[in-house]
């Protein structure tokens, strides 16, 4: 494990590359309107797991449970969906091609949600996504396109074409000249925090967000600011091979990251989402990477608590029972706040 404090926390980060990069949106009311009228929606629970907190040594350890969210197995149900269903209201969807690449459940959100409104969607999986996920793609009704032998080479065969087709291309993450799409779509999984905060007995003390380009832990982050001010300790975990936050915080500047590929599939990202860095570096206190060892051996314990996940939906978990530096304040009296982010 490496733990690094932030030192923009509170001022954020300013570089010239985030200029004209908005930070995240923090108020969760809108799109819980809007989830309420989905007929998939259910609210997720909110568990208490005293095994884990035990292992943690800490006092309470409360888990966001997001392996049943609307059917689709992940938090990510509702960001590509909610984008799409932002654009039905505006009679914006309809006979639309929405396109994404995708490792995991983004796909999932962007078929279901395209479904869901008129549209039809397109997903690019590369080589190494099993079959079996691609059939799970297209029973939600998408095409499923191969592309590549990485995430990366899969997206921008999704990039290319959508651009040279004229569809819309949908991504969880941002970049210069393309952030309206990703911002409306970090805003939906406001929506698993303001519920976390509802269910909530008492303000956490800390709470561990995992992390690939970021925009669950950025719009998490932003929600507990607005909500809780400055008193819960905001830690970001990132695998050790895909660094792209902390090593962006390092450099003081966006950073592609480099390494092999980690078994935290769904976070093994080397380059942030710019929204999400930006109000991260505004909103973390910590920023802390995990070995694969301590992934597996976290993944493991949690599944042991009654929990399977993956070692991508655990790490947050994971980084917690790892062993967090003394001065990251996780004594025996801290309660802490995760999410469990995909089911096994």
């Amino acid at each position: 494990m490496r733990a690094v404090r932030n030192p923009y926390r509170g001022a954020g980060l300013d570089h010239p590359a985030l200029a004209d990069i908005p930070f995240p949106l923090d108020d969760a009311d809108p799109a819980l309107a809007r989830v309420a009228r989905c007929p998939r929606h259910r609210i997720t629970p909110l568990l208490p797991s005293a095994d884990l907190a035990d292992a943690a040594g800490v006092a309470r350890v409360f888990v966001k449970d997001e392996r049943a969210r609307m059917g689709l197995g992940s938090f990510k149900a509702l960001g590509a969906a909610h984008v799409i269903a932002c654009d039905a209201a505006e009679g914006r969807a309809a006979g639309r091609t929405y396109v994404a690449a995708s490792a995991g459940n983004h796909g999932l959100s962007v078929a279901a949600g395209a479904a869901a409104f008129g549209a039809t969607s397109r997903i690019y999986l590369a080589d190494t996504v099993p079959e079996s996920f691609a059939e799970r793609l297209r029973a939600e009704g998408a095409e499923v396109r191969r592309a590549g032998a990485t995430y990366e080479e899969s997206m921008a065969t999704a990039e290319a074409e959508a651009a040279d087709e004229g569809l819309t291309l949908l991504s969880d993450s941002s970049w210069p000249g393309y952030t309206e799409m990703p911002r409306t779509l970090m805003e939906g999984y406001l929506i698993l925090m303001a519920e976390a905060a509802s269910q909530l007995p008492e303000s956490p003390s800390h709470i561990l967000l995992q992390a690939g380009v970021g925009g669950l832990a950025g719009a998490a982050a932003a929600h507990a600011r607005r909500i809780w001010g400055d008193d819960p300790v905001i830690l970001v975990v990132e695998p050790e091979a895909a660094p792209a936050l902390i090593g962006s915080i390092e450099a003081g500047a966006p950073t592609e990251s480099q390494g092999p590929v980690s078994i935290m599939g769904r976070l093994d990202c080397k380059m942030p989402s710019l929204i999400a860095l930006k109000g991260l570096a505004r909103d973390a206190d910590w920023f802390v990477t995990i070995t694969e060892s301590e992934a597996q051996a976290g993944c493991d314990l949690v599944e042991a608590a009654g929990l399977p996940s993956t070692p991508s939906g655990a790490a947050g978990l994971a980084a917690l029972v790892a062993g967090l530096p003394d001065e990251v304040g996780t004594t025996q009296k801290a309660s802490i706040l995760t999410i469990l982010s995909e089911t096994a």
